[in-house]
């Protein structure tokens, strides 16, 4: 089964980034905003790996790591501190107050996985077996027919979970960074389906299905929309009424993101 892993932090960015990248790869988060409530949950849901800042606003990361490791029950708990700290001897001064690991801000969601699952033992390393059992539980009948995806967003992380999830199964997976380039893309592979972030630099999703749409040579491509940010049904609404065959929130379990992929390729049929 996939690890627990509890994330402490008082800046709520940094905690929701954290928990989205976690729950994405397919572990179960823990939140907590301060030192004294990390530790009450700690107790309380027993995780197999606590991510701790160390400058929190009532007791700092070394109090908690103090505390849990005190505790008779959590003595052996894995603690990593991820912080800003950079200064000369601070990671030295971190390891020797008892953290496990450390890990500098801001996070970088490209490698964040990689970097907490060497802390994981292997049996509770969710990303790659997640994928592995999507892939071995596809939708019955599916079938990939050399189908193109056009898988657009500017985290790499997420493009990362999709080529995995969808190249396993046999599609060929194209990526884009933005809409800019998923547009040249869709005009030079003509993919054959186009699933895209809604919230990106240098042009936004709704920016992408409004030229795709506008394309003559492209405009019957389904185009679905996946977002971690605009989750709500307005958003929902607005995505449609754009043109997206269907609008999904992230996180999302890999097992229903093929099937909605594969309700498309059969709705065409």
């Amino acid at each position: 089964m996939a690890a627990r892993i509890l994330a402490i932090d008082d800046n709520p960015d940094n905690l929701e980034l954290m928990r989205y990248l976690l729950e994405a790869f397919g572990y179960s988060a823990l939140t907590a905003c301060d030192g004294g409530s990390g530790v009450a949950l700690a107790e309380r849901e027993r995780p197999d790996l606590i991510l701790c800042d160390v400058q929190l606003p009532d007791i700092d990361g070394y109090e908690v790591v103090r505390r849990i490791h005190g505790h008779p029950e959590l003595s052996g708990l894995v603690i990593v501190a991820v912080t800003a700290l950079a200064m000369v001897g601070d990671r030295a001064k971190v390891l020797a107050a008892g953290f496990n690991g450390y890990l500098s801000k801001p996070i970088d969601p490209t490698t964040f996985i990689h970097q907490i699952e060497v802390y994981l033992q292997p049996q509770l390393r969710s990303a790659a077996k997640r994928l592995q059992s999507a892939t071995q539980a596809a939708p019955t009948g599916t079938d990939t027919n050399g189908r193109t995806i056009l898988a657009v967003d500017n985290l790499p992380a997420n493009l990362e979970l999709i080529e995995g999830l969808f190249g396993g199964l046999g599609y060929r997976i194209v990526t884009a960074g933005n809409a800019g380039q998923a547009l040249e893309l869709a005009r030079s592979s003509q993919p054959d389906l186009i699933l895209s972030d809604v919230c990106m630099p240098h042009g936004n999703g709704y920016d992408l299905i409004d030229a795709v749409k506008a394309d003559p040579q492209l405009r019957q491509i389904p185009f679905v929309f996946i977002s971690s940010t605009f989750t709500n049904e307005e958003a929902r609404s607005k995505g449609i009424a754009h043109g997206a065959n269907k609008y999904l929130f992230r996180p999302i379990e890999p097992q229903r993101l093929l099937e909605e992929v594969e309700a498309c390729f059969s709705e065409g049929r």
